[in-house]
């Protein structure tokens, strides 16, 4: 079996304002880098990982690069961790999008799994593509463990998948900055072990 550490990236100043940032590159602010290194710490502290890998996104690659530094493994980028396609309402805060688009944004939260984005993309899109990662990276790391450092949209999704959940589901998991998930993958089936984990993160609050 594969034993995957699922993270979610460090805050940066959209998560902190709300925008809609998918495919927007931005880097972790002051908070987020705080939080990469108390997850590096963590992982290090608990974990011999044999590789870490993340969504080609600057927030995900800091704080797998935080991860990287402890644990003395590289960091190599994976398009199935790449953050969800927001299209033409990326960089929108909610007001602005609500506006702007308000259809799709009440789809979005009553019907996660029927909306499409306007130019951009739909859950089952991720779906597929971190389906074929979890089981490449399966195989690539029989008996081994693997960091993934991705977003809360990819990061839901691949939970979702591993729970044998719909995607209906969307919004009933959590998914905080820097928070820790960890499942084991074994002949196409998984076992969620946390979910959604940040008692790292304690020292930082307040």
């Amino acid at each position: 079996m594969t034993h995957f550490i699922l993270i979610r990236h460090g805050e940066t100043e959209w998560n902190r304002v709300v925008r809609f940032r998918g495919r927007a590159d931005i880097s972790l602010n002051d908070v987020g880098l705080a939080q990469a290194t108390a997850t590096a710490r963590r992982v290090a502290a608990e974990w011999q990982p044999a590789a870490i890998y993340c969504s080609p996104m600057v927030r995900a690659r800091q704080t797998a690069q935080a991860v990287a530094e402890r644990v003395g493994l590289p960091v190599q980028t994976h398009e199935g961790l790449h953050d969800i396609d927001f299209g033409q309402l990326q960089g929108l805060t909610v007001d602005e999008a609500v506006a702007r688009w308000p259809e799709v944004v009440r789809s979005w939260a009553a019907t996660p799994e029927a909306t499409r984005f306007p130019g951009g993309e739909r859950l089952a899109d991720l779906r597929g593509r971190s389906t074929a990662m979890l089981t490449e990276l399966t195989d690539r790391y029989p008996d081994q463990t693997v960091v993934l450092v991705g977003h809360t949209v990819i990061n839901r999704v691949i939970l979702l998948g591993v729970l044998g959940l719909g995607l209906e589901r969307f919004w009933h998991l959590g998914q905080d900055t820097c928070a820790v998930n960890v499942f084991e993958a074994t002949a196409g089936d998984y076992v969620l072990h946390s979910l959604n984990d940040t008692c790292h993160l304690r020292d930082l609050a307040g």
